[in-house]
């Protein structure tokens, strides 16, 4: 037993010391501002007020999964569908335009039904708000500097920061009040709007460059 809880042990300590923690920091720092919890607090609101139901766990699990895969497979999966990271990047600007037009205008463009509803933790939480074409462009560039390892830490540490706030997102209401979350939805909502026109025009200057 004492064998196995040494062995255990230093498989932990030897896991983590090959991780350079700069690295990972200076990543997290970089995934978090992308990801932006805080900001894109008001748009997971917007989804809850028309009816989807939001688990935070699961919006974190799906989250990670997808940062999973495009970080070990991401390259791979771009040329099997002959994809460049340009246009996967213009497709999730769209429906990040979409759901902020929905907070500026308080109009209705994402029909839900109740599979919808359901599948809201998915789309358009987990991709693409948190998990989008933003981070995942990041983190291909920072592939190339550091490790897998390193960025592999720094997506855990955004998942749990990411959790956090989502499982605050209902007290925060809570004390705001709804005329409070009225106009903090509509200030970043036109900021949600900037953010989704850069990734676009960004990207189609790239394309037609």
């Amino acid at each position: 037993m004492l064998l196995a809880v040494s062995s255990i042990t230093e498989f932990i300590s030897n896991f983590f010391g090959t991780i350079r923690w700069s690295d990972a920091f200076a990543a997290f720092f970089l995934l978090i501002a992308i990801i932006d919890p805080i900001g894109n607090m008001p748009m997971v609101i917007q989804v809850r007020d028309k009816g989807g139901k939001i688990h935070p766990t699961r919006v974190c699990i799906f989250s990670l999964l997808i940062f999973l895969v495009f970080l070990m497979l991401g390259d791979l999966l771009l040329t099997i569908f002959q994809l460049e990271i340009e246009y996967f990047a213009i497709a999730g600007g769209a429906v990040i335009m979409l759901l902020s037009l929905e907070m500026i205008l308080d109009i209705t463009i994402f029909q839900t039904t109740e599979l919808g509803n359901e599948s809201s933790d998915l789309i358009p939480l987990a991709f693409p708000m948190f998990a989008g074409p933003g981070a995942f462009t990041a983190m291909l560039s920072m592939h190339a500097k550091f490790s897998i390892l390193s960025l592999l830490m720094s997506v855990l540490m955004c998942i749990i920061v990411l959790y956090i706030v989502l499982r605050g997102t209902n007290w925060l209401t809570e004390h705001l009040g709804p005329v409070s979350m009225y106009i903090v939805r509509k200030f970043f909502g036109v900021i949600a709007f900037a953010i989704s026109i850069q990734l676009i025009v960004g990207n189609l200057v790239t394309v037609f460059a």
